[in-house]
């Protein structure tokens, strides 16, 4: 007979009822999923989902379940061959406007997750996370360099007053032609004297004096090394700005990086930021000459021709006032008169010079913001994946400059507050050394961990098995309550675990 009052029952039983909830998230599998995220270009809709059922119908791709949420669509599969197979298809179909991201997808149904019932959250030995393999496009890197020292030389043998007729770069060379030999003699004792690491070759030809600069072997080399080192140090900035818990960024033979992410929660974003190679530029505009006549394809020298956002036309002087590599340090807000996204940034030293002594002597011209990014694109040709590397320069804001400024300043015309924190974000971290591209990217299992789960899962199946047995064999009917009791405090214990996400 129940001697216990009958609130004491009412409240045992809400508390058993809400732990059995609470603690069923955690017999459900992971599915393998692909995550399609949307962009300022395009958004994930509804007419984006008719597409994709489409594309995977003519496929013959099975899903799931195709779920669709803020600028995301989440496709979830039986198997992972057929979420590789589905990745690949509708990157033809989507293009470069929209982020593709493999993934595992909880198959909790959506009754449970409407009221906040979770899996147990695993710690880091044992939830898995995303591998992402990067390869470092070497080739570029040089070819930076090289466009660097051909800045260089330029601006040494103006300030040495020593004339030239053509500066070019072509294929592996910087190529200076003279029309007397003595200035090339004195040209290569300057160019010896700044840039030691150069090496230079007098060619005499149809009466012209030329001098060819070329990177040596160990510059080259160095280079390289450079570059591969700055991208994992950056890449290592924008995965720690994310808040990825005891990421893993190391080298992997001569030009790779290997990335793994344990327990990331939002792969398209990391995707995204891995990839990304969002900068800034700054230009005066040049109002000195039409921009009609630059789009009928008459651009003045110095000058050059950019698109905003809307696709108005519009000319900047082609001199760089600063650049994103100048900046110290971005965070994103809002501008306090109009309200709209903004990137308050910091310069360095030569960057904020420069910055001062440009808007001192332009004070009431336009200055125009270019925002500059390489978007990928993938198409199958011949029935061979090939992707391709886009750039893209958009002018996000042209405004007067009322006063002079150097260090600190802010950026606007952002199209939301998430673009101008990603933007805030990069800048931060630093660019990219060189292009990278990723070649290949997968979420991965918990490896060692997965088998400690289930270790841990048969122990407790065995000992329950035992001592159950053991208490229903020596004291029966007692033994029975006791094992109840034993199995309602195991659920009770995995629920307070799943609802405070605990590890």
């Amino acid at each position: 007979m129940n001697r216990y009052p009958l609130w004491k029952n009412i409240l045992v039983s809400i508390v058993l009822f809400v732990g059995l909830i609470y603690a069923l998230p955690n017999i459900f599998d992971q599915d393998p999923a692909l995550e399609i995220s949307g962009s300022r270009r395009a958004e994930a809709d509804a007419a984006t989902e008719a597409r994709v059922r489409e594309a995977l119908d003519k496929a013959g791709i099975a899903i799931k379940s195709l779920d669709a949420g803020s600028n995301k669509l989440l496709l979830r599969f039986d198997d992972s061959e057929s979420q590789l197979r589905a990745k690949d298809s509708l990157e033809t179909v989507l293009g470069g406007d929209y982020t593709l991201a493999l993934t595992l997808s909880s198959d909790v149904p959506g009754w449970l997750r409407s009221v906040g019932a979770l899996p147990m959250y695993l710690g880091l030995d044992l939830r898995g996370g995303i591998h992402v393999l990067i390869d470092v496009d070497m080739d570029a890197a040089v070819e930076q360099a090289l466009d660097r020292y051909s800045g260089d030389i330029r601006t040494l043998l103006r300030d040495e007053k020593l004339r030239y007729t053509t500066l070019s770069l072509q294929g592996d060379a910087v190529i200076i032609n003279f029309k007397e030999a003595e200035v090339r003699a004195e040209a290569i004792n300057k160019i010896e004297d700044e840039f030691r690491n150069l090496l230079l070759e007098p060619v005499d030809s149809d009466g012209a004096f030329q001098l060819q600069a070329r990177m040596s072997k160990n510059e080259q080399q160095t280079t390289r090394k450079f570059a591969l080192d700055q991208n994992i140090t950056t890449l290592r900035n924008r995965v720690n700005a994310l808040g990825v818990s005891e990421p893993l960024i190391q080298q992997q033979g001569e030009r790779r990086i290997v990335v793994q992410l344990p327990g990331a929660q939002d792969p398209a974003r990391l995707k995204d930021l891995l990839g990304a190679t969002a900068t800034l530029e700054y230009r005066l505009e040049d109002t000195e000459h039409s921009v009609e006549d630059a789009v009928a394809g008459r651009v003045p020298v110095g000058s050059k021709l950019y698109r905003t956002r809307e696709g108005r036309p519009i000319l900047l002087k082609k001199r760089v006032i600063v650049t994103g590599n100048q900046i110290t340090d971005a965070s994103s807000g809002f501008d306090q008169r109009s309200n709209q996204p903004a990137v308050f940034v910091s310069l360095d030293g030569p960057g904020a010079r420069r910055m001062r002594n440009v808007t001192t002597e332009n004070v009431g011209k336009p200055m125009a913001v270019v925002f500059i990014e390489t978007r990928t694109e993938s198409k199958i040709v011949d029935g061979k994946k090939v992707t391709r590397k886009i750039p893209v320069q958009e002018v996000i804001s042209v405004a007067n400059i009322l006063e002079p400024f150097g260090r600190r300043f802010q950026t606007t015309g952002l199209d939301s507050p998430a673009e101008a924190h990603d933007l805030a974000l990069l800048l931060r971290a630093g660019a990219l050394a060189a292009p990278i591209e990723i070649v290949e990217e997968r979420t991965i299992g918990p490896s060692l961990g997965q088998d400690n789960i289930d270790q841990g899962f048969r122990s407790v199946i065995i000992g329950m098995l035992l001592v159950m047995v053991f208490m229903a064999v020596s004291y029966r009917v007692f033994g029975m309550v006791a094992n109840m009791a034993l199995l309602l405090n195991l659920v009770l214990i995995v629920a307070v675990l799943s609802m405070l996400q605990a590890t």
